[in-house]
C-alpha cells in the first residue's frame, strides 16, 4: 500500500538560561575541519541550526561578507541587542558563554550553532551588546578559553517557539535535537542525559524529519538548568550533538511507554542493574557499538560525573529489549509494528528522468544497508526505500533531508510502512524498473565484516574514492564525468598505495556540495574495466572527513 505522509518538521535550536558551569564536550576530527561560514557558501544547502532563525542568520552572513571576522567591521551593521559570536572551540556549550559574556549585560537567550562554531546571544539591551562587541574589536575575548570574535547581528531579537512577547518566558518542557546521531536514541538514553540535572518526568521522541524529542521536566528551574548545561553537547564522544530550546507545549501526553516515549511519574516497572563503566568526557561515554545494528547496554553516568546531580539519589536507568534482527517471522514483524519506528524511509523531490532505484542506492547506502527501493506510481518523484534497521533510516533522514539533487530539494522522512513490497511495478523514464531489490548485493558496506571501516559523514564538497584500478588517471575520471552528464571535479588526489595494493584511492574535490551530491549518485559503484583483467573494478564513493584540498 503506498501513502502520502505528512513532513511535519519541529525546530531546533536554542539557549539562555540559569548560569550554572556545564561540562565540555569532545572536540572531533570531523569538526575540526569545519570552520564557520565562508563568504560564498550556499546557505540553502547548510543544516539548519533552527527553523526559527534560518532567516536571520541568512541575512548574518551575508552582512559578514562585508565585515571582518575580527569585529573591526562592526560599525557596519547597526547596533542591534543580539551579538553573532564566531570562532568558538567545538567543546564550548551554553554555560561557557553565559559565564565568559554575562559581564557586559544580563543575557536573555543563546541559541547555539556548535557544527558552525558559532552562537547568537541575545543582551536585554543594545547597550550591553554594544560593550561586548566594543570589548571584542579592542582586546581578546575568550569563551571557554578560546578567543571568540563578534559582531552585531542583523536580527534584534532571537525567534523562539515559546510566548513571542516574552524575551525571558522560559518553560518546563524542553526541545532537544539531536545533530550527527549516529547511535540510537531512546527514551532510555534521554533518560540517562537529562535526568542526572533535574527531575524528568516525560519524553516523546519523534523521528519524522531527523531526530527530535520533547522532555519535560519537574520545574522550570529544572528544565533551565539541564538546558545550560547540555545545550552543544555530545550525547556520546564525537556524535549525537545536542541542540537545545525551550518547546511550546507546557506539559506532554503520553499515551504508552517505550523506546519512544515514556511517563516517568508513573511507577517504573523495569529496573536495570548498573554495570562498571568509568568516567569520559562525553555525556554517556564511548559509543554503545562499534556495530552496525542492536545496540549494547547504555554505560551508567559514573558517581563523580559532574552531571550528576550531588543533592540527591539518581534513579537507576530502565532498560527495554535490544531491536531484534529482521526476519520474516510473524513474531519479529509484531515487534516492529509494535515500536513508532521504522526500517522504510520515503524520499520525495526526485529528478523525474535523472533519479531511478540505482541511483538512490548509491545515495542511502552511505548511511546503511540498502534492502529495497520502489517508485511509488500514484506519487510521481516519490519513493519508498527499505534499509537494514531504523537506526539506518535515522541516519539517512538526518543526512540527506534538504539536500538538492538535480535541482531538486529532496524530502527524506520514516515511512509509516514497515517494509516495500513489490507492486505496481512500471518503467521509469529512463528505461529501467521501478522496484529493485539490494539485499543480495555486494555494494551493501553495513555487513557485519565491513561496518567498522565505515565513517559516516554528511554530504560534502569533497568525495573519497576507492576500490579504483591501480591505473586509473585523472583524465579518465573527468573523462567518466564527461560520458555520464555529471559535474566534474576541480581538485584530484591520490593515496599513496600500500605495498602489494591492487586498488587505487584518493580525494575528488568539487565547487560545491551539490555537484559533489550528483556524481556520487550517479557514479558510485560504475564498474571500469582495463585490459588485461577479467573482472571489472567497482568505483565506491563516499563523502570525506577533509573540508578541501
Amino acid at each position: 500500500m503506498e501513502e502520502t505522509e505528512d513532513r511535519g518538521e519541529l525546530g531546533g535550536g536554542g539557549g539562555g538560561g540559569g548560569y550554572h558551569r556545564a561540562a565540555k564536550r569532545l572536540r572531533t576530527e570531523e569538526e575540526a575541519g569545519g570552520e564557520e561560514l565562508e563568504d560564498g557558501e550556499e546557505e540553502d544547502e547548510e543544516d539548519s541550526a533552527g527553523e526559527e532563525a534560518a532567516g536571520s542568520r541568512s541575512t548574518e552572513d551575508r552582512s559578514r561578507r562585508s565585515g571582518g571576522k575580527d569585529g573591526v567591521d562592526s560599525h557596519r551593521i547597526p547596533p542591534s541587542p543580539v551579538v553573532h559570536v564566531r570562532g568558538l572551540c567545538d567543546a564550548v556549550v551554553e554555560a561557557d558563554l553565559v559565564e565568559a559574556l554575562d559581564k557586559f549585560g544580563n543575557i536573555c537567550y543563546v541559541m547555539m550553532m556548535p557544527f558552525k562554531r558559532q552562537a547568537l546571544v541575545e543582551f536585554d539591551s543594545v547597550e550591553s551588546a554594544e560593550r561586548c562587541v566594543t570589548r571584542g574589536a579592542r582586546e581578546p575575548v575568550c569563551v571557554a578559553e578560546q578567543q571568540a570574535f563578534f559582531n552585531f547581528s542583523t536580527s534584534q531579537r532571537i525567534t523562539r517557539p515559546t510566548n513571542a512577547d516574552d524575551p525571558t518566558s522560559r518553560n518546563k518542557v524542553l526541545l532537544l535535537s539531536v545533530q550527527n546521531p549516529l547511535y540510537p536514541i531512546t527514551t532510555d538514553v534521554l533518560y540517562s542525559v537529562c535526568n542526572p540535572l533535574g527531575n524528568v518526568l516525560r519524553i516523546v521522541i519523534f523521528k519524522r524529519n531527523g531526530i527530535q524529542a520533547m522532555v519535560e521536566f519537574e520545574s522550570i528551574e529544572d528544565a533551565q538548568k539541564a538546558k545550560l548545561s547540555l545545550n552543544g553537547a555530545d550525547i556520546y564522544a564525537g556524535c549525537c550533538t545536542l541542540k537545545i530550546e525551550y518547546a511550546r507545549p507546557n506539559r506532554l501526553n503520553v499515551v504508552r511507554n517505550d523506546t519512544s516515549s515514556w511517563d516517568y511519574s508513573k511507577p517504573l516497572v523495569l529496573q536495570r542493574e548498573r554495570a562498571k563503566g568509568r568516567q569520559r568526557q562525553a555525556i554517556l561515554g564511548e559509543h554503545p557499538s562499534n556495530g552496525y545494528g542492536p545496540h549494547c547496554p547504555l554505560l551508567p553516568l559514573p558517581a563523580n560525573s559532574r552531571y550528576r546531580r550531588s543533592s540527591e539519589e539518581v534513579q537507576d536507568m530502565i532498560s527495554y529489549p535490544l531491536l531484534l534482527p529482521k526476519t520474516s517471522s510473524s513474531s519479529s514483524s509484531s515487534f516492529l509494528c509494535h515500536g513508532a519506528s521504522s526500517s522504510v524511509s520515503m524520499v520525495s523531490g526526485l529528478h523525474p528522468t535523472k533519479m531511478n532505484c540505482s541511483c538512490i542506492f548509491n545515495l542511502f547506502c552511505l548511511y546503511g544497508n540498502v534492502e529495497k527501493v520502489k517508485f511509488m506510481k500514484s506519487v510521481p518523484g516519490t519513493a519508498l526505500v527499505e534499509m537494514g534497521d531504523e537506526y539506518a533510516v535515522d541516519r539517512a533522514v538526518t543526512h540527506l533531508n534538504g539536500i538538492k539533487v538535480f535541482g531538486k530539494k529532496l524530502n527524506v522522512c520514516v515511512s509509516r510502512q514497515q517494509s516495500v513490497i513489490p507492486s505496481q511495478v512500471f518503467e521509469l523514464p529512463d528505461g529501467s524498473s521501478s522496484y529493485h531489490d539490494f539485499s543480495l548485493t555486494r555494494n551493501n558496506r553495513f555487513s557485519s565484516a565491513q561496518s567498522s571501516r565505515n565513517i559516516i559523514q554528511p554530504p560534502a564538497a569533497v568525495l573519497h574514492f576507492y576500490n579504483a584500478p591501480p591505473t586509473l588517471s585523472q583524465h579518465q575520471l573527468l573523462k567518466l564525468c564527461t560520458e555520464h552528464n555529471v559535474p566534474a571535479f576541480t581538485k584530484f588526489k591520490v593515496f599513496d598505495a600500500k605495498p602489494g595494493s591492487k586498488t587505487l584511492s584518493g580525494l575528488l574535490e568539487f565547487d560545491s556540495k551539490t555537484e559533489a551530491v550528483e556524481t556520487l549518485t550517479v557514479l558510485n559503484h560504475h564498474q571500469i574495466r582495463i585490459p588485461n583483467s577479467s573482472n571489472p573494478f567497482t568505483l565506491k564513493l563516499c563523502f570525506s572527513t577533509s573540508s578541501h584540498l
